[in-house]
């Protein structure tokens, strides 16, 4: 099972569970688990060889798919009795989410996608390509770098990408060469899920120099009726992070306007 840390509330009945992206961990949340504490009961996980599910190596024998993947966390929850749960998603975490509402969308309260990723864009894929490539070639912290620095370029980036570039060296070599094949394959998922609605109430947080990700984000909102959309100004791709006060009012504001 993955690991998890679980913050119970003295009175709350509702549940919010954290999926971090790729390369990250529970720890990226620390800016969110204060005020959430408040209010609800919490899930922070580390995904299969990501933080401290990271030792559990070999405990994960299945193929890694998107489907597989959001089986851990169902796993989590059922093992909690977590009937129902609202997801807070950052980049390739709010793919999982979105699998998971496929699969099992009476467990998914709601969805808050920080920094969602629905469609890789020309730039986008030629990065894809690059690290096919290179992936067995070079060691994997240089293509994170690269990649972290493409996505997350400005000056206002920094504390993301040295989050993120901190957190993927718990990674091992094998293990990014498996998230990475997984994300190589990912373009017909996003085309369904672009195409195809849940109707589960969704909140995308963007950051408005999110340019490989947001004109996408744009697109699905405007189709999709039971999405809404928050640009966040002077602001990149990890937007929980870069921009944690306004994160954290918008996304609990969200949360009371679901009840």
């Amino acid at each position: 099972m993955l690991n998890y840390t679980k913050y119970v509330h003295a009175s709350s009945q509702e549940w919010v569970t954290f999926v971090h992206g790729a390369g990250g961990s529970s720890t990226i949340w620390y800016k969110q688990l204060r005020e959430y504490k408040k209010h609800y009961n919490i899930i922070l996980l580390d995904l299969r060889g990501h933080g401290d599910s990271g030792s559990l190596k070999d405990a994960f024998n299945k193929k890694y798919t998107f489907e597989s993947i959001a089986e851990d966390i169902l796993e989590v929850i059922d093992h909690e009795k977590i009937e129902k749960s609202h997801f807070v998603g950052i980049s390739l975490g709010t793919i999982i989410i979105r699998q998971l509402a496929e699969m099992k969308p009476e467990r998914v309260a709601s969805m808050i996608m920080g920094g969602a990723i629905m469609k890789l864009n020309i730039r986008s894929q030629i990065l894809m390509r690059i690290g096919v490539i290179f992936k067995s070639i070079i060691p994997y912290l240089w293509l994170y770098k690269f990649f972290a620095f493409i996505i997350m370029p400005n000056k206002n980036h920094k504390e993301s990408r040295l989050l993120f570039i901190r957190e993927a060296k718990k990674l091992y070599q094998k293990e990014f060469v498996r998230w990475f094949k997984l994300t190589s394959e990912i373009n017909p998922l996003l085309r369904f899920f672009r195409s195809m609605e849940v109707q589960i109430p969704t909140f995308y947080v963007m950051g408005e120099e999110d340019y490989m990700f947001l004109p996408s984000i744009r697109q699905v909102v405007k189709k999709h009726s039971f999405s809404s959309l928050l640009v966040v100004e002077k602001c990149g791709h990890v937007v929980n992070v870069e921009q944690p006060e306004t994160f954290n009012k918008e996304t609990l504001h969200f949360l009371q306007s679901v009840k």
